[in-house]
């Protein structure tokens, strides 16, 4: 997704519990991504945690037991850098096909924050590093708050 032409949008997040998932892999660009979910999290009011897990393969689960027990969004992050073997794809199918799943089985925002890339540059250059020309893990955090407030308005 380019830069150019996204929204600006800013929720309120009064209210609301977040939890960030996050996976221990490539951890200057990782960090660069909760660094981004916190500014908005704290921005908007939500009250929010973040827990770790080993890598973007262990997002969904993660995420479906945070959701479960009482979380009104999660936002995860990953970095999954392409190897030499098929072990990308899998692990990138995995996180996004259960990322997705949880979504639909909670009824919950899921804000997907999972890089998928060909070289570590293309990561920095998304995680919201000084130098870096977007900031994945603020566009995540904001995707799920606003999904939140929007399935909290069709609820109604």
């Amino acid at each position: 997704m380019s830069v150019e032409g996204s929204p600006t949008i800013t929720v309120d997040g009064t209210g609301l519990r977040v939890v960030v998932v996050a996976g221990r892999w490539h951890d200057e660009i990782t960090n660069g991504l909760i660094a981004g979910a916190v500014r908005v999290l704290e921005a908007s009011g939500a009250e929010f945690s973040i827990v770790r897990v080993p890598g973007s393969f262990e997002l969904p689960v993660a995420c479906k037991v945070a959701l479960e027990n009482g979380a009104d969004a999660v936002v995860a992050l990953g970095v999954i850098i392409r190897g030499g073997t098929p072990h990308f794809e899998y692990v990138s199918s995995a996180a996004t096909d259960g990322l997705t799943r949880v979504a639909l089985d909670a009824g919950k925002p899921v804000g997907f924050g999972v890089l998928t890339l060909d070289d570590e540059q293309q990561g920095l250059d998304r995680a919201g590093l000084p130098g870096s020309k977007e900031d994945k893990g603020e566009e995540a955090a904001t995707a799920a708050l606003e999904t939140a407030r929007v399935l909290a308005d069709l609820a109604r």
